[in-house]
């Protein structure tokens, strides 16, 4: 028997990857999640930075990360360096302080169209969720486990579960579009 509801999570799943991708986009107020993209190479594994320190925003433009080993500074301030935030870490012990800058013009763009790639390629995502719900119903069809009306009324679903999530996708996209645009 078909399982709508595994698709529909992988589809939910997707979404939820995105939304923090997006979130972790800087966008000119300090944000903790803008951190959560870069990994550390410490103790044989990759880690996020925080399972390696505590990080807080003190002000809208600072994000502060207290290491909790000293030996694991000099490895995240070269990965927030190397990183695409644009951000200039400043060490002090095992703080280390990140002033989030105003974004130019030009950077604002360019975030906006890093926003609409990563919508394209999460809406790509959905589609080939869906593409593989319609040819596990066509093998079933074909195996005759389902009927004809059983695999229309299914794609029919899958079909909603597609446009639903696309327009949720749509909808974050152009709330973060302002939200950068916003000065």
């Amino acid at each position: 028997m078909f399982q709508d509801a595994i698709y529909k999570s992988k589809m939910l799943k997707t979404l939820d990857v995105f939304s923090s991708e997006l979130n972790s986009l800087r966008t000119g107020r300090a944000n903790a999640s803008m951190l959560d993209i870069i990994k550390i190479d410490v103790y044989g594994q990759k880690m996020p930075i925080n399972q390696l320190a505590t990080i807080t925003t003190p002000e809208p433009r600072t994000i502060n990360i207290q290491v909790w080993d000293i030996n694991n500074v000099d490895n995240i301030d070269s990965a927030i360096k190397k990183s695409e935030l644009g951000l200039n870490p400043q060490i002090d012990g095992q703080l280390i302080r990140l002033p989030v800058p105003d974004l130019n013009e030009e950077r604002r763009l360019e975030i906006k169209k890093l926003v609409k790639s990563m919508g394209e390629k999460c809406k790509v995502s959905i589609r080939n969720i869906r593409r593989e719900a319609n040819d596990d119903l066509k093998k079933l069809l074909k195996n005759k486990e389902i009927s004809e009306d059983d695999e229309k009324n299914y794609v029919k679903i899958i079909q909603g579960y597609t446009d639903t999530n696309t327009k949720k996708i749509d909808e974050k996209v152009i709330s973060k579009e302002k939200e950068i645009m916003t000065i």
